[in-house]
């Protein structure tokens, strides 16, 4: 202090003597730059160091910090459930979609906050929308979009209730998919089929192994499952596939979060979320291979899309193309082939398969005509850039066209209890295009349950 008030007096002498040889300027002037120094000296003794703030000297905030790793995760502080985040700018005024699993009455407004090459964004409003199909089920799949800020390279996204970077603490990043990083990009597949969910220490194996064999012999390129729970026989199939690249097996605990019905309708049988999740899956899945197939299959795993017409899918798919240009959704109508009737000679009753768990898809060759009078479900062949949003049996949000193909062209062969319960064998159509493919089919079948070691 000694030192600043020298200095102050040898300031103040100089400055006076300059402005007494300075004839122009009066001696009020003096006055005014001596109170000015004066005030300039004390505010910058007396303001405290400590409290000043430089945001430089914080540093950058980075992300992501905590990233989900889980197909499902919970929103914080809410009742609803997350499981992926997808680049989609098809709807105009929106970048990113977020699929999730939400409370039906329990909705609130929701802010969408990005990392952007490793600092976070400003926030977003995010706009929720409720699929229109959940059979009364309290939990219903919604998709939650969101508007990516100017000069931002979003590589993941959060959910926030506030539009303040302080409510993240702690939400988990969603990495975002799809994002284009080579619009000339070729599609890696022609067909993937997606199994929208197995539960219940599923263990069909002769039928499931049977499918994706049939599958692949059509020129399917990928199967990809939702799997809850499964039996040890079949778990080993599965893991078969998914070394050699043919099926992608999506973890999906669902039954950890929600009560899960077994059922598809809410007043027959309770719990939170229709048939385990089914809708929000067979979206995620249509979502995740949206930039990498040509066509996804949407159905379950003991129904195969058949053409009949054609040789393989490929073949179908391209003159349905030709003939309905812009459609994205082709209907499939779905034949029940009973798993009561058998093929009276046995011709396939196969000794190597007789201790495989499972049914023998080659031994029902027995269909139900469909009752045409009433709701007949039908399954699809999407092509996923033309739909938005897709139920069990037919597209909620189409970008492009319906049609439905005639079933002497495709339909579904699903061997499975019967529908039509009261019809005799008589009464019952025969078909026999399984038989078709039977030489490759069966030893290509031995081949992935000796694999699994399942045969002798």
């Amino acid at each position: 202090m000694a030192a600043m008030h020298l200095s102050f007096q040898l300031g103040m002498y100089h400055l006076c003597g300059w402005m007494q040889n300075a004839k122009e300027l009066k001696g009020k002037f003096c006055l005014f730059f001596i109170v000015t120094f004066i005030s300039i000296i004390v505010v910058t003794v007396l303001t405290p160091r400590s409290n000043t703030f430089s945001p430089k000297h914080l540093g950058p905030i980075t992300c992501p910090t905590r990233i989900s790793e889980q197909t499902i995760a919970p929103l914080p502080n809410t009742r609803h459930l997350l499981v992926s985040a997808y680049m989609d700018q098809r709807v105009t005024g929106f970048d990113v979609r977020i699929i999730g699993i939400f409370r039906r009455d329990s909705v609130q407004p929701l802010h969408c906050l990005f990392c952007c090459a490793g600092q976070i964004s400003t926030t977003t409003p995010a706009t929720i929308l409720q699929h229109s199909d959940h059979f009364g089920f309290p939990f219903v799949t919604t998709d939650v979009m969101c508007q990516i800020p100017q000069n931002c390279d979003a590589t993941h996204v959060l959910l926030v209730p506030r539009p303040d970077r302080a409510a993240m603490s702690n939400h988990l990043w969603l990495p975002i998919r799809n994002r284009k990083t080579n619009e000339d990009k070729s599609l890696q597949f022609n067909f993937t089929v997606c199994i929208s969910c197995m539960f219940g220490e599923y263990n069909n194996v002769l039928q499931t192994a049977q499918t994706l064999e049939m599958y692949r012999l059509l020129g399917v390129d990928r199967v990809v499952i939702y799997k809850t729970s499964c039996g040890v026989e079949l778990e080993r199939v599965l893991q078969s596939y998914v070394q050699e690249g043919f099926v992608e097996l999506v973890p999906w605990p669902i039954d950890k979060h929600l009560t899960p019905s077994y059922g598809w309708l809410f007043s027959s049988s309770g719990g939170d979320l229709h048939y385990f999740g089914q809708l929000t899956t067979l979206n995620e899945c249509m979502y995740r291979y949206m930039e990498q197939s040509r066509f996804v299959l949407l159905n379950d795993l003991d129904e195969i899309i058949m053409p009949y017409q054609h040789n393989n899918l490929m073949s179908l798919m391209n003159e349905l193309q030709q003939q309905n240009p812009n459609t994205g959704e082709f209907l499939i109508e779905n034949h029940i082939f009973p798993r009561t009737h058998f093929e009276p000679s046995g011709k396939f009753h196969l000794p190597q398969w007789k201790g495989v768990p499972g049914v023998n898809i080659l031994d029902h060759i027995y269909k139900e005509e469909p009752d045409r009078k009433i709701y007949h479900p039908y399954k699809m062949i999407i092509q996923p850039r033309l739909v938005e949003q897709t139920s069990v049996h037919e597209v909620l949000k189409n970008l492009g066209k319906q049609y439905k193909v005639p079933p002497e062209i495709c339909r579904i062969i699903h061997v499975r209890v019967a529908l039509r319960g009261s019809l005799s064998q008589d009464q019952h159509q025969m078909d026999t295009r399984l038989w078709d493919f039977h030489e490759k089919l069966v030893p290509n079948v031995d081949k992935v349950l000796r694999r699994a070691k399942l045969l002798n």
